[in-house]
């Protein structure tokens, strides 16, 4: 009867021992894993938009601090181009457009692109002044505007540009662009 006894407590220690083991090398293999995965895993970095304040948008209207900031960014894509962006150039404009204006603005566009596409002739825009009136929802912008073909600098010339948006509910959208003739200076 002892050798009964003793057998079932060595049968209760090996269960025991290959219980422990089995748990070791699942928990060994879960942190080889879950390390793999850290290493390979991609990084994800949030910034924070460049503001100098807090902006929010609200059916209330729009701020001046946001439609400087979206009238710099549109002048920034509508005013910078070249023969190979022509494409992204103009779908960015119309994602930008209100729906009323989009079809007059993609053909006055596709004009632009048809003149410039097979050209060498590149332009940018340099701003030295802002000027925002959220009441009348208008902006504009001045600065320098430089046409570049091949690799001269053919012309560099201060302009003035006004952008006239629509704000419905809670969204902005460009309704037109244009030079401004007369160049006034900003007060």
């Amino acid at each position: 009867m002892d050798t009964a006894l003793a057998h079932l407590a060595a049968q209760r220690v090996l269960r025991q021992r290959n219980a422990l083991a089995l748990a070791s090398l699942t928990l060994g293999l879960l942190a080889i894993g879950a390390a793999s995965a850290a290493l390979t895993r991609d990084r994800e970095v949030i910034l924070e938009p460049i503001a100098h304040s807090r902006l929010t948008v609200s059916s209330a209207g729009v701020s001046k601090e946001y439609l400087e900031l979206v009238t710099r960014d549109a002048a920034q894509l509508v005013l910078n181009r070249s023969p190979e962006t022509l494409d992204y150039w103009m779908n960015a404009i119309l994602a930008l457009a209100d729906e009323p204006v989009r079809g007059s603005l993609k053909r006055d566009l596709l004009k632009v692109v048809d003149e410039q596409q097979g050209s060498q002739i590149t332009q940018f825009f340099t701003i030295d002044w802002l000027r925002t009136d959220p009441e009348a929802l208008t902006s504009e912008v001045g600065g320098v505007l430089h046409t570049v073909a091949g690799s001269k600098e053919v012309t560099a010339e201060h302009r003035v540009f006004r952008f006239t948006w629509r704000y419905t509910g809670v969204s902005l959208r460009l309704a037109g662009f244009g030079m401004v003739e007369k160049q006034e200076t900003p007060v």
